[in-house]
C-alpha cells in the first residue's frame, strides 16, 4: 500500500510572469510539495501588477503570499524550505 500525498491547506498566491527564471524556480517548488496554488501571471494580466505591488510594496516577481501573508520572493521561499520552516506554513493534512 503506497503513502498518500499529504496535501497543503494553506492558500498560496503567487504573482509573477512565465518567463521570469525566479518564477520558475519558485514553481517547482511549490509544485515539487504538491501545493495548489493561485499562479496570477502579471504578464498575462498587467492590470494585477498594481495589486500586486500594493499588497506586497515590492516591484519585482514572484510574490509570494501564504494565507494573505507576504511570504517575499523565490529567495525567501527556497530558504524557509532549507531552514525546514516551509511546511509549516503550508499546513498538510
Amino acid at each position: 500500500m503506497s503513502a498518500q500525498p499529504r496535501k497543503a491547506t494553506a492558500d498560496v498566491v503567487m504573482y509573477g510572469t512565465a518567463r521570469c527564471p525566479y518564477c520558475v524556480r519558485a514553481r517547482a517548488l511549490l509544485d515539487s510539495k504538491g501545493v495548489a496554488f493561485d499562479d496570477i501571471r502579471i504578464d498575462e494580466n498587467p492590470e494585477r501588477r498594481a495589486e500586486m505591488e500594493d499588497l506586497s510594496q515590492r516591484r519585482t516577481v514572484p510574490q509570494i503570499f501564504i494565507d494573505d501573508t507576504h511570504i517575499g520572493g523565490c529567495d525567501e521561499l527556497y530558504a524557509l524550505e532549507y531552514a525546514g520552516k516551509l511546511d509549516a506554513l503550508l499546513r498538510y493534512a
